[in-house]
């Protein structure tokens, strides 16, 4: 059993030479054997082992004599130790189970970040990750799901007994004559989990697959690996695909349409992933969803899932969180005064205001005003200037249109999504709207051959190009 850890340290390179490593100890027979594993492996690697050991408070004094128990075995076995007790504040959560298991992430992460450890190892075995794979198979996990509990973690979590059976476990504790503590919860069919371990997989076993527990633990490997290979693909398949704008994702629907369906799947995952933080709630469903959305050449609706919101317009698909585009947050406006730098929501959302004088010695082709559509005759006007979002109504005739075009009719011609519309910037002069984003000024204000100071406008939201 010694051997099959070290090859599994070995084969997902848990440790490096020299560091330290934080052992989770509950005083159950897992993290009992896991922690006398490392003892005797630590000479391979250099290693020095901490214990941390997190004290739930949940089942009163037994909680109390668990922490008895590792403190004394810290001693026995002179290993420096961490205690903390979780204070679990307010009722009890819905999922107790759930709720502890972040405490003791939170305590394993706040541990490292302390430098106090460089990596935490947690006694999970190949009796755990059949456990794992059959929960979340039952659940309509797909291939992610199914890749079970991860060898290895970005935060630095590290599990060297995947490769060991919980009866093995026991059996090498029997030999050694090595005490643990039976945790009374492991036996209440309250947790699902209970349930699959004393019910559920027994009953497999039985009836149709003595290696039902194997079976599972090959299908996470087989799933882990074709999750590694995924994860470089849709690297390259995001790219011209899925873009970052502020805090959601914007995808190109035609792009995910020419997708084959499995990596389709897998790029809204990752959307939703990267806007939400995880994918916690997310299902078969929602995905499948999404890309019904994505379906129609052209089209527009909304759908919502777990702290989603899911918009279409035009051919793109925005993944957002709900209330980030929320009314009471839509509106802004600024006395523009010039020169200035103005900031307005979204990414990239700068407007730059400034004045340039024709010198005598411009000729009419070099004329900078002649370049582009961006720029307004400053002795056309007076009065204040502001700055301000589009509004429903608003309308004017811009340069090269021979009546007033109503800004909601351009924005349904260029494609503009529908959530881009609200922040959309223009310049107006009482109820004169001077110029608006991409599509330049009005042309009772348009600077000409014969302009001689220009009002420049500077918009960063527009490609970095003078709008």
């Amino acid at each position: 059993m010694i051997e099959r850890v070290a090859e599994t340290i070995a084969r997902h390179r848990m440790f490096l030479p020299g560091q330290s490593a934080g052992v989770a100890v509950s005083g159950g027979a897992d993290s009992v054997c896991l922690l006398h594993a490392l003892l005797e492996l630590a000479p391979r690697w250099d290693l020095r082992i901490r214990i941390l050991h997190l004290n739930h408070q949940l089942r009163g004094r037994e909680s109390g004599e668990d922490e008895e128990f590792v403190r004394a075995m810290a001693e026995r076995l002179r290993i420096p130790i961490t205690v903390r007790a979780w204070d679990q504040a307010g009722p009890c959560s819905a999922n107790l189970e759930e709720a502890a298991r972040e405490a003791r992430m939170a305590f394993f992460a706040e541990t490292a970040a302390s430098g106090a450890v460089d990596r935490v190892a947690l006694g999970h075995t190949r009796s755990d990750q059949a456990e794992t794979v059959l929960f979340r198979f039952l659940r309509g996990a797909g291939t992610a799901g199914l890749a079970g509990i991860r060898p290895v973690t970005a935060a630095g979590i590290v599990r060297p007994l995947l490769a060991v059976d919980r009866a093995e476990v026991l059996a090498f504790l029997r030999e050694r004559g090595i005490p643990w503590r039976e945790d009374s919860t492991n036996v209440s069919r309250q947790f699902a989990r209970n349930r699959i371990r004393h019910d559920l997989l027994p009953q497999l076993a039985l009836d149709w697959n003595p290696a039902i527990g194997e079976t599972l633990a090959n299908t996470a490997d087989w799933a882990l690996a074709e999750e590694a290979y995924w994860e470089a693909e849709l690297d390259r398949l995001a790219e011209g695909r899925m873009r970052r704008t502020g805090e959601a994702v914007v995808m190109d629907a035609e792009a995910l349409r020419g997708l084959p369906l499995a990596a389709a799947r897998r790029l809204v995952r990752r959307a939703m992933e990267r806007v939400k933080g995880d994918l916690r709630g997310i299902d078969f469903d929602h995905v499948s969803a999404v890309l019904r959305l994505a379906a129609g050449s052209e089209g527009r609706g909304r759908l919502q899932a777990a702290g989603l919101d899911i918009f279409r317009s035009f051919d793109w698909l925005r993944f957002g969180r709900p209330g980030e585009a929320a009314p009471r947050n839509r509106g802004y406006s600024f006395a523009a005064t010039v020169p200035g730098r103005f900031e307005i929501p979204g990414p990239n959302g700068a407007i730059l205001l400034e004045l340039i004088e024709k010198t005598q010695t411009s000729a009419p082709s070099d004329c900078v005003y002649n370049k582009g559509a961006g720029w307004i005759d400053w002795e056309r006007v007076s009065g204040d200037l502001e700055l301000r979002n589009w509004r429903p109504g608003d309308q004017y005739r811009p340069v090269g249109s021979s009546t007033e075009r109503k800004i909601k009719t351009l924005f349904q011609e260029a494609r503009i999504p529908l959530w881009e519309r609200w922040r959309w910037p223009v310049l107006t002069k009482g109820s004169a709207i001077l110029w608006a984003r991409r599509f330049g000024p009005a042309a009772r204000y348009a600077a000409d051959s014969g302009t001689r100071v220009a009002l420049a406008i500077w918009d960063a939201g527009a490609s970095g190009e003078l709008a």
